[in-house]
């Protein structure tokens, strides 16, 4: 079965069995944005009415979170984010390969950082909690570290296949050399 999520013109650096993790993600982000956009109208129109809901601040702060890491975790599996794609989109060859190479490679140890010093906050997070729910810190920090094995995964499997099928599109014709000026 094809992905409709999947662009065709990356699938050659996608493995089909990871589809399903970037559909999950793409559905946390639409949850999340839903949730945020929500609990911010009504934390407004509480507020307007002179009968806050505090908890609601939570509520909103912990959706926003959750989309940014999940988010980064879906757009760097659609290619879609952390990398300088435009500069690399214009060259060929071993250079190519050698620019990519480092793009992701850079990706990958920001991610391995999220996953050490996330995990880190998460357990640091058991002794601090949120006001007024009195929740741990460790329910807000939980998706650091989460969304940095699945942007680590993701860059992984960029990689392997940018090095076995070359990273540029094999859907897109080469582009013709442009005219000379006279």
């Amino acid at each position: 079965m094809r992905s409709r999520l999947v662009l065709q013109t990356q699938r050659h650096l996608k493995w089909p069995v990871l589809d399903v993790f970037e559909a999950g993600a793409m559905v946390i982000c639409g949850i999340a944005i839903s949730g945020f956009t929500t609990s911010v109208f009504f934390d407004v129109l509480t507020r307007t009415l002179g009968h806050p809901w505090l908890w609601l601040q939570e509520v909103t702060s912990t959706f926003f979170v959750y989309g940014v890491f999940i988010g980064a975790a879906a757009a760097t599996r659609r290619n879609d984010h952390l990398y300088l794609s435009a500069i690399t989109e214009s060259m060929t060859g071993a250079t190519r390969i050698v620019v990519e190479t480092f793009n992701r490679l850079v990706v990958l140890a920001v991610a391995l950082c999220m996953i050490y010093f996330g995990y880190i906050n998460f357990l640091q997070g058991f002794g601090n909690f949120r006001m007024p729910s009195m929740t741990p810190l460790a329910s807000y920090y939980a998706v650091i570290p989460l969304s940095g094995v699945f942007i680590a995964l993701f860059t992984v499997e960029q990689l392997v296949n940018g090095w076995r099928n070359g990273f540029a599109s094999p859907q897109l014709e080469p582009r013709a050399p442009p005219l000379p000026i006279e």
